[in-house]
Order: structure tokens, then C-alpha cells, then sequence
């Protein structure tokens, strides 16, 4: 399985998780639900910045949406010093 299809599983896997829809989302994000949608049908990637949202979002690692880790909990050190930057 791609990267890209793992990511696309991940994301709506955990917005379903937290029972909030892809409008919701968007407006917790600053986009639009159509972004939101293209996102999960793989129509389009999001880039860094928006991958970057998404894990803060969900308080999961960047390598839980690559599909790196099952084990979506983030490292909190890390964490602290992307803050910092």
C-alpha cells in the first residue's frame, strides 16, 4: 500500500473516530470541505503544511499518518520543539 492511500485511510479514520464530519473538520482546519474531501478520495495530496494541521489536530505523529508507526501517540519532546520553531 502507498503512502498516499495510508494517509488517506488514517484521516478518516480518525476524523470518523472523533464522530465529526468533513465540514466540521474544515472549519477546525481553515479550509474548505471540499479540500477535506478530495483528501480522503485521494484526488488530491495534501502538502506539508496541511499534513502538519492535521497530525496537531488528531495529537498524532506525522509517521502514524505515513503509515511509519501504528502507534498514533506523538512524542511529546518533539512536539514541544516544532512548537518552538
Amino acid at each position: 500500500m502507498s503512502r498516499g492511500a495510508i494517509i488517506i485511510i488514517r484521516l478518516k479514520e480518525l476524523r470518523e473516530k472523533r464522530k465529526i464530519s468533513q465540514t466540521r473538520l474544515a472549519i477546525e482546519l481553515n479550509m474548505s470541505q471540499n479540500s477535506i474531501s478530495r483528501y480522503e478520495s485521494g484526488v488530491r495530496e495534501a502538502d506539508y503544511k496541511t499534513l502538519l494541521a492535521i497530525a496537531d489536530y488528531f495529537n498524532v505523529s506525522l509517521d502514524y499518518l505515513f503509515g511509519r508507526t501504528d502507534n498514533p501517540k506523538m512524542n511529546t519532546e518533539i512536539k514541544n520543539v516544532r512548537r518552538e520553531i
